[in-house]
């Protein structure tokens, strides 16, 4: 199937008022079982490339978007690139001609102003190249060269205000929010401040993404997409899935040295983890 776009995917969901989910992926097992876990869940999904994996896999974007296109286009469900957290405008210029329809441009690291600055230049850009972007904002009431507050820490939320300002002015396609997940979390713990999301919604006319979506219970995650996130980002789970998987299996197997046996196993946990959550958000039996 050919690859879709992401801002067709979002904008889709964000009229249907459901979510599209979005799963960080950093080996071909990832990209693999994203894919297969999609076509279990018949719904379309979003792969992830961000630059931390990037960063890994020696700074090269192309080996890994080249297996992520050719696995998309052989896939049963539309699936869409996007570019996730990207700092670098280098690594930002590479997305277009390596099959990325959207980019998540990432300076909420920067005071407001600066933030301000640097997206709306990259907006500008992607725009101009047909990619949909996606931004974020790094504090609560993060202007007058305030030193920023990650989006994520403890405590941060996304002012609507502020929000509604930072979007008309960049001129962003989607914006991350910041209502009580955090990056990384190994537990599902997380409390969302659904009130903060109905007013971020209601402030807001693009579709809003939720990060660190990993560590959010279900409930939690249903309740958001009935509150206006249309893109929900996955990452730490899939990572928790296949090494759980692939511990198990070399504590059960300690003479094991074909890394095809335990990887195997450690992609299936991927794939369950995929088709789960993209069922929990898309309401399918």
């Amino acid at each position: 199937m050919p690859l879709v776009t992401t801002g067709e995917l979002v904008t889709r969901a964000a009229a249907d008022r459901s979510a599209v989910a979005a799963f960080n992926v950093i080996t071909l097992e990832h990209i693999e079982a994203v894919v297969a876990g999609a076509e279990s869940a018949g719904s379309p999904v979003v792969l992830q490339v961000s630059e931390n994996a990037v960063k890994f896999r020696y700074g090269r974007l192309l080996p890994l978007a080249r297996a992520a296109v050719a696995a998309a286009e052989r896939a049963d469900v539309p699936v869409a690139l996007h570019l996730d957290h990207v700092q670098s405008d280098d690594l930002l210029r590479q997305a277009p001609a390596a099959g990325f329809s959207s980019v998540m441009y990432d300076a909420a690291r920067l005071p407001y102003l600066d933030n301000l600055a640097a997206t709306k230049a990259a907006a500008d850009w992607a725009h101009a190249q047909g990619l949909w972007i996606e931004a974020e904002l790094g504090r609560l009431g993060g202007k007058n060269g305030e030193p920023p507050l990650d989006a994520h820490a403890p405590g941060a939320r996304t002012d609507p205000a502020e929000a509604h300002a930072f979007v008309a002015d960049s001129g962003v396609d989607a914006l991350a929010v910041a209502i009580g997940s955090a990056h990384a979390m190994t537990t599902r713990t997380a409390t969302l401040d659904h009130t903060l999301l109905k007013r971020l919604s209601a402030a807001l006319d693009v579709p809003l993404v939720l990060h660190g979506s990993s560590g959010v219970p279900d409930g939690e995650l249903t309740e958001a997409v009935v509150g206006g996130i249309a893109k929900v980002n996955v990452g730490t789970a899939l990572n928790l899935a296949m090494t759980t998987a692939v511990r198990d299996f070399l504590a059960a197997h300690p003479d094991a040295v074909d890394s095809r046996t335990y990887l195997s196993v450690g992609r299936e946990a991927m794939v369950r983890a995929v088709a789960r959550i993209i069922t929990l958000l898309t309401g399918t039996p």
